[in-house]
């Protein structure tokens, strides 16, 4: 809002004034925490030269993407397109009619060190298309036309599986086989992760479906093969393993950087968002109760502390969307760096702790007296003599090298790592945080929590309640400020306030899954019928009644060229994905016939895509397996020991298929009144009915001590 750059908002105002004036519109789409947008700020977007000629012969106007994900979505297709790659900052120039006529990512701004030989710089660019628009108008909106025409054709992802009424032939499990076959091709052996190369995403998506292989029924590891099972679990955790003790990882303070620029996720960019933490959790959960590893279980405290505390949770309960990679190393300097706030010197270390520890602790952190990251990932030598830790050998070892028990190494590094936060936090200024509250995002937390929550309740009581009091603080917050119960309508943004753009189908999404995962934590009604309610809501706005699926935007979104679906998991999951999963969880959990109806036909609406790249779809793929082999859902009713009993061994258990409700005193009413099997169901009796394709059994009496020993006679008769 500080730039001399006129900046407009996105909407029919701006795109009013573009078309009185003949003007093209240019379209900077970035976000709060990212560092490649604060580059291009401070080098084009505070540049009186740059503002001049921008307020002259554009529009300019500003996008957040991850309020307006949908305008994101179609550029960046564009740009992909005509580029081969695509990132943010994300620039492009449109008709006043939105069609792109040209577009990239960061241009370097004038006097910038990275605008070197043909590398055209963005006031080049911005002559250049003036230009063009001047003197060659209608080969302009000529070429405009063709590609909008052709975008259109690359972004039917959705769209083409039911296309003149073809048939469905259904997705079969070898898909399942096929993605893992992908994924364990592109393991990285030396440097646990996806891909071989550099840059390493977490994509959480993928381990958690890798991860859950060996969780689905039998049929699945049939398919694809014990040992290979086996493997993939084993993948995960060491991705897992090295994530934790890597760079990516804060290790002084809490939580997980976006992605890591080296192949060894030594070195960050910094930025951490809310999404990654919230996907994570639940991975590095499901991880633990498979190994009962403490690495683990520690990864999951850290992550839900970061999550539940300053300065990500909001005082009014909802979760704040990240923390930037740039901030000022000290408070009287004058320029951000990216970094600032995690990197150190070993000048440092050796003032904060003393010589002996301050050896023991670097020898720990990789921390060495030139730096540990390299010139050529260092493009504004931010990094100079700089230090990212990361921890490079145990505590055992440091215990040989110094001459020193084990006890006392941890005592020293525990010590140590305190004294270090504590500097950090008082002498460095923190980095800007973005204080949005996203729905979609707010969902994945709230059911992250809740299922870690759930998990911890015998172990650890005190930390579970207070995750889990976290997880229903948001979900009240959003109840309250962006929802309309009369309406049943997501509005999709808080920051002081509503904001005007109205919830898209992953805010639904995302809340839905958010909200079963809540109420099986609870056996609170009230969030299994808002996740109802919600779920209606999203049928009714975004559901394609021709070709199947959801649309990303509801139908009367007016300053869209074209209505897209979000299929494809990238960092995060699919909207298409979750909401198979939604629909299959509440079509087990209610007895709804159209529910399941609906979850089937969301995957279908993707057979095209899966067939060919199934590695690109990991949340469809429990879509695909409950399509085959079906789903169950276990009803708890009454109290007692037993009960009790199977609820602690389902829940020390990984993620797998499969519900569980609750009906008994001051549980379970409204579900009685949604669930026709559910009604007939006596509250005062301890049991535990497993219920699949209109029947219930009494998993008591069939003695089996858990949903998931249950999930395993998915698909055979007579269980």
């Amino acid at each position: 809002m500080n730039n001399p750059v006129a900046w407009q908002m996105w909407g029919p105002e701006a795109i009013a004034l573009a078309k009185r004036s003949d003007r093209l519109i240019f379209v900077s789409i970035g976000y709060a925490a990212c560092h490649w947008c604060h580059v291009m700020e401070r080098e084009s977007f505070e540049n009186n030269e740059v503002a001049e000629i921008l307020n002259s012969s554009f529009i300019p106007v500003k996008v957040d993407r991850e309020e307006r994900p949908d305008v994101d979505h179609i550029y960046m297709n564009y740009v992909q397109a005509t580029t081969g790659s695509g990132g943010w900052p994300l620039n492009v120039f449109i008709t006043p009619d939105l069609e792109p006529i040209f577009g990239g990512t960061y241009w370097p701004g004038p006097g910038s060190t990275m605008a070197m030989g043909e590398h055209i710089g963005f006031v080049g660019v911005l002559k250049k298309i003036r230009d063009v628009w001047k003197n060659q108008r209608q080969r302009c909106l000529d070429s405009a036309k063709e590609i909008t025409a052709q975008l259109r054709d690359f972004a039917e992802d959705g769209s083409i599986s039911r296309k003149d009424g073809a048939e469905q032939d259904g997705l079969d499990l070898e898909l399942l086989d096929e993605s893992y076959e992908h994924f364990a091709a592109k393991f990285d052996e030396q440097f646990p992760g996806f891909p071989r190369g550099a840059p390493k995403f977490p994509t959480p998506v993928n381990l958690a479906f890798l991860l859950k292989l060996g969780q689905y029924p039998k049929a699945v590891s049939d398919v694809i093969g014990t040992k290979e099972v086996e493997n993939a679990r084993d993948m995960v955790l060491a991705i897992l393993r090295a994530m934790n003790k890597g760079g990516i990882h804060d290790q002084i303070g809490n939580g997980f950087a976006r992605y890591s620029v080296t192949r060894d996720w030594s070195l960050p960019h910094f930025e951490k968002m809310l999404y990654d933490q919230a996907q994570l959790l639940p991975v590095y959960q499901d991880a633990y109760l498979l190994t009962k590893e403490p690495e683990f279980l520690s990864a999951v405290h850290d992550i839900a502390t970061y999550l539940t505390t300053f300065p990500m949770h909001s005082d009014t309960g909802g979760f704040f969307s990240a923390e930037d990679a740039d901030s000022l190393y000290r408070p009287t300097d004058k320029e951000k760096r990216e970094g600032a706030f995690y990197v150190w010197t070993l000048k440092e270390f050796q003032s904060i702790l003393g010589d002996r520890d301050a050896d023991i602790l670097a020898r720990y952190y990789n921390v060495k007296d030139e730096g540990n990251v390299s010139p050529e990932h260092d493009a504004h030598d931010e990094l100079i003599d700089r230090n990212v830790l990361a921890i490079t050998t145990t505590p055992e070892n440091l215990a040989k090298e110094f001459a020193l028990s084990v006890e006392e190494v941890q005592k020293i590094l525990l010590g140590g790592k305190e004294k270090l936060l504590e500097h950090r936090n008082k002498e460095r200024p923190r980095p800007a945080l973005d204080d949005k509250i996203v729905v979609s995002w707010n969902g994945l937390a709230i059911g992250a929590l809740a299922r870690t929550a759930s998990a911890l309740s015998t172990s650890d009581p005190e930390k579970s309640k207070a995750y889990l009091e976290a997880a229903e603080k948001a979900a009240a917050f959003i109840k309250k400020e962006l929802y309309n119960s009369e309406t049943h309508t997501l509005t999709r943004v808080y920051r002081e306030g509503p904001g005007d753009t109205p919830g898209f189908a992953d805010d639904y999404a995302f809340l839905i899954s958010g909200l079963i995962d809540l109420y099986e934590a609870t056996f609170n009604d009230s969030y299994l019928q808002w996740a109802d309610e919600l779920q209606k809501a999203q049928m009714e706005f975004f559901w394609d009644s021709s070709a199947l699926g959801f649309f990303s935007t509801p139908a009367n979104q007016a300053d869209l060229i074209m209505r897209l679906k979000d299929g494809m998991d990238s960092a995060e999951p699919g909207t298409n994905g979750v909401s198979a999963q939604n629909l299959d969880r509440l079509a087990a959990l209610l007895e709804d016939k159209d529910y399941m109806k609906r979850a089937r036909e969301t995957a279908s609406a993707f057979e095209v895509e899966v067939m060919q790249h199934p590695f690109l779809f990991s949340s469809l793929m429990d879509s695909v397996v409950i399509g085959k082999l079906g789903n169950k859902h276990a009803v708890i009713t009454g109290e007692g020991e037993r009960v009790e009993e199977w609820l602690r061994s389902y829940r020390s258990k990984p993620r797998s298929l499969g519900t569980v409700s609750r009906i008994g005193e001051g549980m379970g009413r409204w579900l009685k009144e949604r669930n026709e099997l559910v009604k007939s169901m006596d509250g005062g009796k301890e049991g535990v009915m497993l219920c699949e394709q209109g029947a219930c059994r009494d998993a008591l009496s069939l003695g089996m001590s858990s949903l998931g020993e249950a999930i395993e006679g998915l698909g055979k008769p007579n269980v």
